[in-house]
């Protein structure tokens, strides 16, 4: 497909949307018939809809720190941990931790928000910030973010170094999105980065507007075939709890959390999750609709992604960080209609780390070196349908005795372990997957005979990446 004749004269503005724990099976324009996802689903007939997105690393921190530096977390963080928000918490003696970092310890390189100030942007950050360091260190002009992770109500907001405030009239979310339309609605001399991070459908899924935790019945949402074992549906009632309050619930043990409604099931849960996905949708309508009145569409990029899956009890699993579908496949759509043509792209296995060499690319800013990512520039422009490169790599696991690396190509995945150091790879823990003939990963192909070229071609892929690709040195 030609690329589109229509050009911007100017340098284009560029919004990247996150949402967290969002898979590509409950969205519309991925097939699902039963969510209602208008506001994406027209982002993706205006643009370019990758088919087979990954995340490079299906835990919040990692993958966005992948997300702003185009590098594997190993590199970027060399680390294995997700730091989490826990930490935003008081701890015994009532002190609040500094978070984020003020110091620079991890992302070390120039990153996305960086490179793209060097060269005449404005950056914005509206929303979560899972990420070390803080925000203006990384080179953010300005920034509004929420204290606590994965608190929708009553919640406190850091901005651009002032004393936290609480916001208790609105939902987070939607205080955001009022920020973020009033960002764009204002006069710029100089064209703008913002980073749009939405929270949900990231737990806690009951701490909502009624209007989205009432949108979908249990009886007509679309369960993975996966979530079955012995005909019972997958069942864990701490983490159902979990997934309704989060930190409300394990850590501040408020009363109304420590109980769950009567005949609650997977099916209750997944509702929930459906119906914080449409509040997404309708949270990125809004910005989309700022765009339109500020006449700034036509000149404006929109990237649209998550940093990573939910198993919600697919293989008897929840949350994410496996190698497994559910939890590291991820929505991608980049949309600029003045720029490239409405395409699907069904070929091409791309990942969180192309994303930044991809806007470079396009905005004719040199790709450094230390970035391993690839651009897909040529596939957005038509040029291509898939890069010689046709893979993604992962790393996946939040702690020494679950960690895994796998290698994902258009019909494959394969999967070895790692021993206690993070280093050395396990090789007595395998998986081998046909995901053609087998999308559930019900049968582990690992001791058969089956395709045992493809096999030893992508072992020998995998160990050769675990070996050569650096560390960052923490």
């Amino acid at each position: 497909m030609p690329r589109s004749k229509i050009h911007p004269s100017t340098k284009p503005n560029i919004i990247l949307i996150t949402s967290d724990q969002l898979r590509p099976f409950e969205l519309g324009c991925y097939g699902n018939p039963i969510i209602r996802t208008p506001n994406i689903d027209a982002l993706a007939q205006q643009g370019v809809r990758f088919d087979l997105a990954v995340s490079n690393d299906p835990v919040c921190m990692p993958g966005r720190s992948c997300l702003m530096t185009g590098q594997y977390n190993r590199t970027c963080r060399g680390n294995r941990q997700d730091r989490r928000s826990v930490s935003n918490y008081a701890d015994e003696s009532g002190e609040m931790p500094e978070y984020p970092d003020t110091e620079r310890t991890e992302l070390l390189d120039p990153t996305l928000p960086e490179i793209l100030k060097d060269n005449g942007y404005h950056t914005a950050l509206f929303g979560k910030w899972h990420i070390h360091p803080a925000p203006e260190l990384i080179g953010f002009n300005q920034y509004l973010y929420p204290r606590v992770h994965h608190r929708h109500s009553n919640q406190y907001f850091i901005e651009n170094g002032k004393e936290e405030y609480q916001v208790n009239d609105q939902y987070s979310e939607d205080f955001v999105a009022d920020r973020l339309e009033a960002f764009i609605k204002q006069p710029h001399d100089q064209p703008f980065f913002a980073y749009y991070n939405i929270s949900p459908p990231h737990m806690p899924v009951m701490d909502a507007p009624e209007k989205y935790r009432n949108m979908y019945s249990p009886e007509e949402v679309l369960l993975r075939p996966n979530v079955w074992s012995k005909d019972q549906l997958a069942c864990d009632e701490n983490l159902f709890k979990i997934y309704n309050w989060d930190f409300q619930y394990y850590i501040e043990h408020q009363e109304h959390t420590e109980t769950l409604p009567d005949g609650y099931d997977l099916r209750n849960l997944t509702a929930l999750h459906y119906g914080l996905i449409s509040w997404v949708d309708d949270l990125i309508g809004q910005m989309i609709g700022a765009l339109r009145e500020s006449e700034l569409i036509e000149n404006t990029i929109i990237v649209f992604l998550s940093d990573h899956g939910d198993l919600l009890g697919s293989h008897q699993y929840f949350n994410k960080w496996r190698l497994i579908e559910e939890a590291y496949r991820i929505p991608m759509i980049y949309s600029a209609p003045a720029r490239w043509l409405p395409a699907v792209n069904s070929g091409q296995v791309t990942q969180i780390i192309d994303v930044l060499p991809t806007l470079l690319n396009t905005l004719d800013i040199p790709v450094p070196t230390y970035m391993q990512g690839r651009s897909v520039a040529k596939i957005l422009e038509g040029k291509k349908d898939a890069l010689a490169e046709n893979y993604a790599i992962i790393e996946a696991g939040p702690s020494s005795n679950e960690t895994h690396i796998g290698i994902r190509t258009p019909e494959h995945l394969y999967g070895v372990g790692l021993e206690e150091n993070l280093h050395d790879p396990k090789m007595e823990d395998q998986i081998f997957f046909n995901l053609i003939e087998d999308p559930y990963q019900l049968q582990n192909m690992i001791n058969t005979e089956t395709e045992a070229t493809v096999l030893d071609t992508l072992k020998t892929s995998l160990l050769n990446w675990n070996e050569e690709t650096p560390w960052m040195q923490s």
